[in-house]
């Protein structure tokens, strides 16, 4: 079921009727999937429901432009669309509806997210690309407004590097940079300000995007005078509007209602957004909402009885209805008989669905039965389980939940009892739930061979006659090497291209590699990071600078929600292995020096965060990250750049493996546990501490996600017997989770001879200065009287106090 676009001159009137009665199948489809759908959740059968009635027609339009290598970023309403292209069956749409985790009957997530959230998928079985030129590509969506935009640019910024970049083996993602980003968004959600951002970075590049705007007047109940000045978006971007001196965007107003209107707006976007790769930007006005927002309340409460009136005549289906009849392309009677058909395959297809969804749920309850019915029969509390067994059986479609729950709480009857029947229900236990767990909690990381944790490790090598040279000089050459090797990557960000990154590290690599692969960027990083998600999402190898550390948080919305996400949220069917660079940590002032690692680590499960130590361990982390196929953040040291470290003589092929600690000082009375720039602190800290008597082993954590994989850490302290974590983060920040992992993961408390203690930041932002790092930030003394104090707790007489 797809919409073809072929113009009207080059086909009979007998074909384009049959163009147009198949959109009007389409739209009739998607309607009444829409209203079943409401109902699914009204019974209780689906939690929550929101749909794309009434933005049928201008889908419709829009599939009937985009081609094979395509790729959209849409908005959750666009199942009309997704249905026009092929890539959404009415079974799929209910799969998505009731939460299936068959991926094999809800392809677009299984069931990981609410229904009207849509993909295509992008990987072979092993992780693979598959080949994108001979599908339509939709990029899996996202629920927060607007977060669909910034990975829009990027998407649509790869045909551009495509096009003009030689060298690239572009077979699976491109043909010449023809292909176009199509988003699609609320016309209320074009009041967030990755929106905004992404529209002025659209027209800068001048990169292939056509962005639909769904204007139904509405965002939830807030009418759009509260949204949008004038009320009109299209009216206020007229600034953006190209001419024959200045590029820009190409505009294009049309009614969302008007079939004939919609499909020659759309086919003038795709002739411009192909050819000159300029943005196009279109308004599609006067739509509606038949249902509402969603199902968790009626429009009826805030539309008034004027507006409902209007919005049931100008309903788009209601209009295409009209303009079929009026053009005489069928008859009411087969248009009737359309309907009826149709709304027959909407009730078998969700029929269908729900009974390949709940029937394994039913089929496990079979096998559950007798093996509850034979623990009470072992038990000494047989009613209580009996019980639970009979409002078990009495559920007409029991979830998996139902299921577990009553086994479990069954299992708590038969404590102290040694009986077959118990094992049965244990091993049910342990077999439903290894089998059932993965199944919403798989593929949060790559799980093909090219994963990150899979490259080994190279070490850097050195001439005998090494130089000492600055740090900067080893990411600088480190680079070269990369992109002379690999035509696939490119590296952007604020001050990046012309004076090669604010700390030389990209030193003379613009004129080297030209503005498209080394590229200076406005100050705008949620869109730097879209870039990079967009066209890592279509084969290339993007490299996106955050200038600073603290500057990471414009960029968090979408590293989290979306970058994050990705592999998990597909079930491993579509990959975006950006990697983003950064700098931070120990510099002075409250802008530039912040360690935000307590927030990063838990609102970037999906990402690898890496802390090298210096400029050497983070070049082999580029170059590990580039044979993986993993989204990984590099968190270099901020005041390192002009420290010396010795030229190796291997760039491009030493690796830093990721979750592998490092012990950089061997000790037996201490272990000490850090990472990035403070670490030269602890070094320091411990070499002062070998005059008293203290012999501290130091060991640099180099990856927080992943953390020390090899349980490394704990065989310290079992030499050690005592711990002491040392961070610039806040208390509890990135402190609290590597002691957790120390203590309850590696169970190291076992070995403890005293408390564990962490050593961190003060809890407000380092103050500017010398003087302001030094009252804000553990420093040499802090560490040193803190391991001091520890040892003399331990051993008073050996190490008096020392105040």
């Amino acid at each position: 079921m797809q919409s073809e676009i072929q113009s009207k001159e080059s086909i009979s009137f007998e074909d384009f009727k049959t163009q147009v009665l198949e959109d009007y199948k389409i739209a009739v489809t998607s309607r009444e999937c829409s209203l079943l759908g409401r109902r699914e959740v009204l019974t209780g059968k689906a939690k929550f429901g929101i749909f794309g009635d009434g933005k049928e027609i201008p889908q419709l339009a829009l599939a009937k432009a985009f081609k094979n290598g395509d790729f959209r970023s849409g908005y959750y309403r666009d199942q009309t669309f997704m249905m026009a292209i092929g890539e959404l069956t009415i079974e799929q749409f209910f799969a998505g509806l009731y939460a299936d985790t068959n991926i094999d009957n809800e392809p677009m997530s299984g069931g990981r997210q609410m229904g009207g959230h849509f993909a295509t998928q992008s990987l072979e079985a092993d992780g693979s690309w598959k080949n994108l030129m001979q599908q339509k590509n939709s990029s899996a969506d996202i629920s927060p407004t607007a977060g669909q935009m910034p990975r829009l640019l990027g998407l649509a910024q790869a045909s551009k590097i495509y096009r003009n970049v030689e060298g690239i083996d572009a077979e699976k993602f491109s043909d010449n940079g023809n292909e176009i980003a199509w988003g699609t968004i609320g016309n209320a959600s074009t009041s967030e300000g990755h929106f905004w951002e992404t529209i002025n970075a659209a027209g800068v590049l001048q990169v292939p995007m056509v962005m639909s705007v769904w204007d139904d007047e509405y965002g939830i109940s807030v009418h759009a005078k509260h949204q949008t000045t004038k009320e009109n978006i299209s009216e206020i971007l007229k600034g953006f509007q190209r001419d024959e001196e200045k590029k820009g965007y190409e505009i294009i107003v049309v009614n969302g209602w008007n079939y004939v209107a919609l499909v020659e707006a759309y086919e003038k976007a795709s002739r411009i957004a192909r050819s000159t790769h300029s943005p196009v930007l279109i308004h599609v006005n006067e739509l509606t909402q038949p249902q509402g927002h969603s199902t968790s309340g009626s429009h009826e409460r805030y539309k008034d009885e004027d507006r409902l009136s209007w919005e049931r005549e100008f309903d788009c289906n209601v209009k295409f209805k009209e303009w079929v009849l009026e053009n005489n392309f069928a008859s009411e009677e087969e248009l009737e008989a359309i309907d009826k058909d149709i709304k027959k395959q909407v009730r078998d297809g969700k029929k269908a669905a729900w009974t390949a969804y709940s029937q394994p749920m039913k089929d496990k309850l079979s096998d559950l039965l007798p093996i509850l019915e034979n623990a009470a029969a072992n038990s000494e509390d047989k009613d209580a389980i009996e019980f639970m067994i009979k409002e078990l059986a009495e559920i007409k479609d029991p979830l998996k939940k139902d299921l577990l729950v009553v086994a479990r709480k069954s299992l708590r009857y038969m404590i102290g009892l040694d009986s077959s029947a118990k094992s049965d229900l244990i091993n049910w236990i342990e077999k439903y739930t290894s089998t059932s767990q993965p199944e919403y909690s798989s593929n949060l990381y790559s799980e093909s061979t090219n994963n990150a944790l899979s490259i080994e490790e190279v070490a850097a090598t050195y001439d005998d006659d090494a130089k000492d040279v600055d740090a900067r000089i080893i990411l600088r050459d480190n680079f070269d090497k990369i992109f002379a090797n690999k035509p696939e990557t490119l590296i952007f960000g604020e001050d990046s291209g012309a004076i090669g990154d604010v700390n030389q590290g990209l030193e003379g690599l613009q004129e080297k590699y030209g503005e498209l692969r080394v590229a200076d960027v406005g100050i705008r990083e949620a869109t730097i990071l879209g870039q990079g998600l967009g066209m890592a999402m279509r084969g290339l190898r993007p490299i996106a600078e955050i200038q600073y550390l603290d500057y990471i948080l414009y960029a968090l919305q979408i590293m989290s929600d979306d970058l994050a996400t990705v592999q998990y949220r597909t079930k491993g069917k579509q990959k975006a292995p950006l990697i983003v660079r950064t700098r931070g940590h120990r510099l002075e002032g409250i802008w530039h020096s912040g360690s935000p690692m307590g927030a990063l680590v838990h609102l970037l499960r999906g990402i690898h965060i890496l802390v090298p130590r210096n400029m050497t361990k983070a070049a082999g982390f580029y170059n590990t990250l580039l044979e993986a196929d993993e989204p990984a953040l590099v968190i270099e040291c901020l005041n390192g750049y002009r420290l010396k470290e010795k030229l190796p003589n291997n760039f491009g092929e030493f690796r830093t493996a990721l979750g592998v600690v490092e012990t950089i000082k061997e000790g037996s009375d201490i272990t000490l546990v850090s990472y990035g720039s403070t670490l030269r602190l602890v070094e320091e800290a411990a070499n002062e501490l070998e005059l008293v008597g203290i012999n501290a082993e130091v060991i640099d954590v180099q990856s927080l996600l992943p953390f020390d994989i090899n349980k490394d850490i704990v065989k310290s302290v079992a030499k050690t017997n005592r711990l002491l974590v040392i961070d610039e983060d806040v208390p509890g920040g990135a402190s609290a989770y590597i002691m957790q992992e120390i203590l309850e993961n590696q169970n190291a408390y076992i070995h403890l001879d005293s408390k564990p203690q962490t050593l961190t930041a003060k809890e407000h932002r380092p103050a500017y200065g010398t003087d302001g790092d030094y009252f804000s930030k553990p420093s040499t003394e802090d560490i040193y009287e803190k391991i001091y104090a520890i040892m003399n707790e331990a051993n008073p007489s050996k190490f008096p106090k020392l105040r």
